[in-house]
């Protein structure tokens, strides 16, 4: 989890292309971008899975919001219990990206890990002592809900709250946990206001259906 990692997830990402100008057909599972990112860290196995979970949300792959949402449940419900490993389900491991998109996340990974390192460091640990897990945990649980919703845009900012849990849990770093939590506020609210403007749409298109002028 820190300059070396990125460097191996930058050349995991030159082996593939080379593989793919080889005519090789390489695809990237979940499992195997696990095994690539999701390194054990001060607090276990769970923040890399996190983050990894969190961060495929973000990919335009038909699907995946919905199948990672049930992963990111799974994650929440093992941090609850104070697991440090995740026995995932093989449906979730099977998970292939093309081999673009497989590339193009490695080198995502690489460069949070990158920024990550920079900016990081151990601070307001009060947000990050093992009494507040169970808390985070809810937090995962809420952000993972939102990412569920058939929403437009809607996963994006509850994937970034995850992914900065994630790294604030790996770093100890409290501000970033602060900043977790204000953007998954603004989730929130962005799925409030999408409601009350359905709603509002709803309300203004009834007078007009046929059937109830019928009536």
């Amino acid at each position: 989890m820190s300059q070396p990692l990125a460097r191996q997830l930058r050349a995991r990402a030159a082996e593939a292309a080379e593989a793919v100008d080889a005519g090789e057909a390489w695809r990237l599972s979940f499992a195997e971008l696990l095994e690539a990112c999701a390194q054990p860290s001060q607090r276990g196995v769970l923040p890399g899975v996190l983050l990894v979970g969190a961060a495929l949300t973000l990919l335009p792959v038909a699907g995946a919001g919905t199948l990672l949402s049930m992963v990111l449940w799974w994650v929440a419900w093992a941090w609850w219990r104070g697991h440090e490993q995740l026995p995932l389900p093989q449906r979730a491991l099977d998970l292939t990206l093309s081999p673009a998109w497989s590339r193009r996340c490695l080198h995502g990974m690489a460069w949070v890990y990158e920024q990550a390192e920079r900016c990081m460091k151990p601070r307001w640990q009060r947000w990050a002592h093992p009494h507040t897990q169970p808390w985070w945990a809810l937090w995962v649980s809420l952000m993972a809900a939102l990412i569920f919703l058939p929403l437009p845009l809607g996963n994006v900012l509850p994937a970034i709250s995850l992914m900065l849990l994630a790294l604030g849990w790996m770093f100890r770093d409290g501000v970033v946990l602060v900043l977790s939590g204000a953007t998954g506020v603004a989730a929130l609210s962005y799925v409030l206001v999408l409601w009350e403007l359905l709603l509002h749409l709803v309300a203004s298109a009834l007078p007009h259906l046929p059937w109830l002028q019928a009536v």
